[in-house]
């Protein structure tokens, strides 16, 4: 149970991280959860004594992962966020980084756009709605894509696939000490 209680608290200490750091790089929170899903997996794979449990436990830890960086500056802009419907009118293309200019009703915007990709989806001359930050700390984004809903689901996907893992793990070791099985630390 203390694993399954350490699992809960990564999702929780990752998720508030990037909360705390929301409109620093990006590298902040991905660094700090990516150390705590580490954490995470040693402790199952040494407590466990199965290297195939630890390796297993990073497939819940890339949702947890993903959840928690986007969870939180979507849930900004959703909570603080203000709707402006905008119109594309130029787009600066570097390498794959697109920063479309936007104008709204009061004039261009202070804030490009920003896409990273070969494929944006925007053209000139096409309106949407963006989701602005009135202070300033996340960026604007488009607020069609914006789903603090969706990163949550994949938080609790996490966290969920973390504690089927613990509890297949404290169950294998039940199993395994109850045959007098001590020997073996791999399978």
């Amino acid at each position: 149970m203390l694993v399954v209680l350490l699992g809960l608290a990564v999702v929780g200490l990752s998720t508030a991280v990037a909360y705390t750091t929301a409109g620093w790089p990006k590298a902040v929170p991905i660094s700090t959860g990516l150390a705590l899903c580490v954490v995470f997996a040693s402790v199952v794979g040494v407590l466990h004594r199965a290297a195939w449990l630890a390796f297993l436990a990073v497939v819940p830890a890339l949702f947890v992962l993903v959840g928690s960086v986007q969870f939180a500056p979507e849930s900004v802009l959703e909570v603080r966020g203000v709707r402006q419907q905008v119109a594309i009118v130029n787009v600066e293309v570097v390498g794959k980084r697109h920063a479309f200019i936007l104008r709204g009703e009061d004039g261009p915007l202070d804030e490009p756009l920003i896409y990273r990709g070969s494929n944006p989806g925007y053209q000139l001359g096409d309106t949407l709605v963006v989701l602005t930050d009135p202070d300033g700390v996340v960026p604007l984004q488009d607020a069609d894509k914006v789903d603090s809903r969706g990163m949550l689901v994949a938080l609790a996907l996490g966290a969920a696939g973390w504690t089927v893992i613990t509890l297949l793990a404290g169950w294998r070791g039940h199993v395994r000490r109850r045959k007098g099985r001590f020997d073996t630390l791999i399978i």
